[in-house]
């Protein structure tokens, strides 16, 4: 075994995740798999999860008492946070951009549900968010607690490991079943995942392209925050991260009207996942990642390569709130 692989074994984990999640074909999409990081059982599923296995046993390795982290009120990452802090018997501070709505839906109703203390920072800007982190760690501390800051979005080189272990895991399933996919399709946000799937295609060697649909920012700076959180995490275990051997496209035209805000393409995609497939994508990440996956499909870019193997990250529970149900 490699020494790289050897580090990344050895990393603690909580053992949240039950590996290996489902590797299923589509019922009426010809040559395509997906892989069902939603159903992981913990806090609603979702790969965050998967990553926070990772980054909640490194704070406790480092004896956290208290989460300390952030997005937008509609984030898996800050709902995933508050459910693996309850189950890991640690305090969950959370920091939203924005001002307080009405009323809690979708994740934001579910991190309080898990017991997170909820702050707004009443700016629009998504980096708002940031200074208020390091603000409520401080608090923190002062309180004598032991505060563990999470970057915004769970965006951080472990996580991305979490990821790079997925791909390990990934590649077995697909040998195992005799699967082979040509083009592995997801959506970008933070770039946590998108490092871990292409440092863990690189490091393991897979053949597939990797499509990923930014749902968030342009396509370069998606790349380059990716690229950077892949040699942070390369570093981490003492990798090389040949990264310019993998075929990577980014796409930034699925976003819409912005970042946590439907599009009729991705709702579209949602109601035919449903219908067909009985699986649920969501408005902010997955439906639109599915839709830019369909249009290129229809454009006739993947009959001649092969499967398709579309990363589901989860997210559900953006389907319950005001916003995505004006789409249904």
């Amino acid at each position: 075994m490699n020494s790289w692989a050897q580090r990344l074994d050895a990393l603690p984990r909580l053992g949240l995740v039950e590996t290996p999640t489902p590797l299923e074909p589509s019922r009426q999409q010809s040559r395509l798999w997906f892989k069902r990081d939603d159903l992981i059982a913990a806090g609603f599923g979702g790969n965050k999860v998967r990553a926070l296995d990772l980054v909640v046993a490194d704070a406790r390795r480092l004896g956290a008492d208290t989460l300390v982290t952030g997005a937008g009120p509609l984030s898996n990452h800050v709902r995933a946070t508050a459910a693996v802090a309850s189950l890991s018997g640690l305090a969950c501070r959370v920091v939203y951009w924005g001002a307080p709505p009405q009323r809690a839906q979708g994740n934001h109703r579910l991190a309080a549900l898990f017991g997170a203390e909820i702050h707004f920072t009443g700016e629009s800007d998504r980096a708002s968010v940031d200074a208020v982190l390091e603000q409520q760690a401080r608090e923190t501390t002062a309180r004598g607690g032991a505060p563990y800051i999470i970057p915004r979005g769970g965006a951080c080189p472990l996580a991305a490991l979490a990821h790079l272990r997925a791909v390990q895991e990934t590649l077995a399933q697909c040998g195992a079943r005799g699967v082979a996919p040509a083009c592995v399709a997801m959506a970008v946000g933070g770039g946590a995942t998108l490092a871990g799937w292409w440092l863990g295609a690189a490091l393991f060697g897979a053949s597939w392209r990797i499509d990923a649909f930014s749902v968030s920012r342009p396509a370069a700076e998606a790349r380059m925050r990716a690229r950077h959180l892949a040699k942070e995490a390369a570093d981490i275990i003492g990798a090389r991260a040949p990264l310019d051997d993998v075929e990577l496209r980014l796409f930034d035209d699925v976003i819409g009207a912005g970042y946590g805000l439907p599009s009729q393409e991705g709702a579209q995609a949602i109601r035919d996942m449903a219908r067909a497939e009985s699986i649920l994508l969501d408005p902010v990440y997955t439906g639109k990642a599915m839709a830019g996956w369909l249009a290129r499909r229809a454009h006739g870019e993947h009959a001649a390569r092969g499967d398709s193997l579309f990363l589901h990250t989860g997210g559900a529970p953006a389907l319950f709130t005001d916003a995505a149900q004006e789409d249904a």
